[in-house]
């Protein structure tokens, strides 16, 4: 009688403290992004608290410069959306973590032509999901406060650059990310424009 033996595999066993280390690895990973992402959340919302605070107290310039990357130049509000955030010269992403961000290619606020401010989906421009055709949003300099009205959303992709385009009137487009809810890089941009309607120097 012939007997065959069948040879099993054995699992490997890990060892408790293998198993101890990898959940600490993991613990500690997502203590750490937690931390991150809090950091930047606070970090923005003491970086607008304060740029809000001098900008209401800035003097309008007697003569005209050069704008350097970061510099504030103004303050938009959606009342509708409660949305309230400085704008500053620039659209690095590092600037866009804690402000709008105006694209310096474009016209600049009160000026002929197409004036462009980008946000982030998640942070600052998030309340865009809910705007509306007829929405008003001011912007206010240090020399003027102007007053626009939207006229149309859409929604384009990333590589599409023509909503940049140059204006013979005066507009204004905001930009972020889309979809809202996207994990990652989006892949398209949710586009707000509107037309300038009133204006008065300060």
């Amino acid at each position: 009688m012939t007997a065959t033996l069948h040879l099993r595999k054995k699992t490997p066993v890990r060892s408790p403290f293998f198993l101890r280390w990898v959940s600490f690895a993991f613990v500690f990973t997502g203590i750490l992004a937690v931390t991150y992402a809090a950091f930047v959340v606070l970090y923005g919302e003491a970086y607008q608290a304060i740029e809000l605070r001098k900008f209401e107290h800035l003097a309008p310039l007697t003569e005209p410069h050069a704008l350097q990357n970061g510099e504030v130049i103004g303050e938009i509000q959606i009342p509708r959306l409660a949305v309230k955030a400085v704008v500053v010269q620039g659209d690095d992403l590092s600037l866009l973590d804690r402000a709008i961000g105006h694209l310096p290619e474009t016209a600049m606020p009160g000026e002929w032509g197409n004036v462009a401010l980008a946000g982030h989906r998640d942070r600052l421009f998030r309340p865009l999901r809910d705007i509306h055709n007829g929405d008003i949003i001011f912007i206010d300099t240090p020399s003027q406060s102007l007053q626009y009205e939207v006229q149309s959303t859409f929604v384009v992709p990333a590589t599409q650059l023509d909503v940049l385009r140059q204006s013979d009137a005066k507009e204004l487009t905001l930009i972020t990310c889309f979809p809202f809810t996207y994990i990652g890089h989006a892949p398209n941009r949710f586009i707000v424009r509107a037309h300038q309607v009133a204006s008065h120097q300060k």
